[in-house]
């Protein structure tokens, strides 16, 4: 039975539909929807994920959204939260192909953003999420009218030598392991490690919620990634690398890059908003991969951001945003 697992301090925001939604591939997602607490509605805003992330983490993102006027989708992709699973083990971050996560976005949208939602729809995407909503738009299978990605994977600053081990991970998958943890990898969640030295947000109160939440869920919160979900990580982000694949990106987009992000390269990021035409960038000073679970002062300025870009009230406001952050 589908369910929502509340934890101290990170309450299930009231009012929550929880909607079981099957793949064309037969994979079982869970999904959730939400009303506004505005007398008023924006439009939908649906949630994309990154790697490893469950909608337990997003209780709060849910709470603020909803607050601001819009309706709220939020689903675990394939292979992680309560979403099926390809492989026995739950705790595995497995895909076969990245080309899953577009079955998985299509059976939400015409299950539960078509039918259900009011339009128009945007998209918030961090990490693996923005990649694929990126891939989606330059293939023109997008269901969104706007869309703001948080720290899109397009470069994976966290491994040395990129080349060296896409040719590995290569190697390993035409060998039939394309199921097994990475090299070193095992089942812990890199939400439950300790706060010092971590990767994904400079605010403690916030990152131990996130760590309760990470172990309530339990093989929800996913361990590593496995050698065919790295193997394909790295021809997604090969394809975004593409110009010809950047000029295709036809949605209006904000890219919201994180200045201290030690997971994904914000340099990479930087290149490949200066060759995007329908896009705007900010970069967060400070900030660590997880911008939504940040510290206050890093939050507030990009719901700033948000809040002038969508539903979409034009660009100067983005373009003074910006501006400010850099002056």
């Amino acid at each position: 039975m589908l369910t929502l697992r509340p934890t101290p301090g990170n309450p299930v925001p009231p009012g929550a539909r929880l909607v079981p939604v099957e793949t064309a591939d037969g994979v079982p997602l869970r999904a959730a929807t939400w009303q506004p607490t505005t007398r008023s509605v924006k439009g939908t805003v649906c949630l994309l994920q990154g790697r490893a992330e469950f909608i337990e983490k997003y209780f709060e993102t849910i709470a603020e959204l909803r607050a601001r006027g819009f309706c709220v989708v939020a689903f675990d992709w394939r292979g992680q939260g309560d979403s099926g699973r390809q492989v026995r083990d739950a705790h595995k971050g497995h895909v076969r192909h990245f080309d899953d996560y577009r079955l998985d976005l299509k059976a939400i949208t015409e299950t539960v953003l078509m039918p259900m939602m009011p339009e128009p729809h945007f998209g918030l995407a961090h990490s693996m999420g923005g990649a694929v909503a990126l891939t989606g738009s330059a293939e023109g299978w997008l269901p969104f009218r706007r869309l703001v990605t948080l720290a899109p994977m397009l470069s994976i600053r966290m491994v040395r030598w990129p080349a060296a081990v896409s040719l590995l991970m290569r190697l390993l998958h035409r060998l039939g392991l394309g199921r097994s943890y990475v090299p070193t990898g095992g089942k812990v969640s890199i939400a439950t490690k300790p706060f010092a030295g971590n990767r994904l947000s400079t605010d403690p109160v916030r990152y131990a919620r996130n760590a309760a939440a990470a172990r309530e869920v339990g093989a929800g919160a996913v361990g590593d990634p496995t050698v065919a979900w790295l193997a394909s990580a790295f021809r997604a982000m090969r394809r975004l690398d593409d110009p010809a694949m950047i000029r295709r990106i036809r949605t209006p987009c904000l890219i919201v890059g994180a200045g201290a992000d030690p997971v994904c390269s914000t340099p990479a990021l930087e290149r490949f908003a200066a060759r995007l035409k329908t896009g705007h960038l900010i970069v967060l000073p400070g900030a660590r991969h997880e911008i939504l679970t940040e510290c206050d002062a890093i939050r507030a300025d990009f719901w700033a951001a948000f809040d002038a870009y969508i539903p979409g009230h034009g660009h100067h406001a983005i373009a003074e945003k910006a501006q400010a952050l850099t002056d």
